[in-house]
């Protein structure tokens, strides 16, 4: 837990490696520690510097799922699919026009961050 202000919460989330918990981790130099930030709405009173859980609702991280992975790849195999079954395009043709449909699928989503910043929202709740 870093800050509070009102309600909200600013969380440090460390994911750290296997390897980060093994003894011999100075020897073998492959540990690895990655750092991230999250802000959360404080389900009781929380204070800069306890250990907390940070949780989010089922259906959002599903829903995460499904705008992150799974609609990417139907773009992806859809554009391939239709090109390869529509037109006398190579696959190769095909296959660079699939990527490209999928780059405009993440720069759309992109252009919604905020939107969806507010729809999925952590909470956090100490330990």
């Amino acid at each position: 837990m870093l800050s509070v202000e009102g309600t909200n919460a600013r969380v440090e989330i460390v994911q750290t490696s296997a390897c980060q918990a093994c003894k011999a981790r100075q020897m073998c130099l492959s540990s690895e520690s990655k750092s991230k930030l999250i802000d959360a709405v404080m389900l009781e009173s929380v204070v800069p510097g306890d250990r907390v859980e940070v949780t989010v609702r089922e259906t959002l991280a599903w829903r995460a799922v499904l705008l992150a992975y799974v609609l990417p790849f139907l773009v992806l195999v859809g554009v391939v699919a239709g090109v390869t079954v529509w037109t006398d395009w190579n696959d190769a043709a095909a296959g660079g026009l699939a990527i490209g449909a999928t780059a405009v699928y993440y720069l759309i989503l992109s252009l919604f961050r905020n939107r969806l910043q507010r729809q999925f929202s952590f909470t956090v709740r100490k330990i």
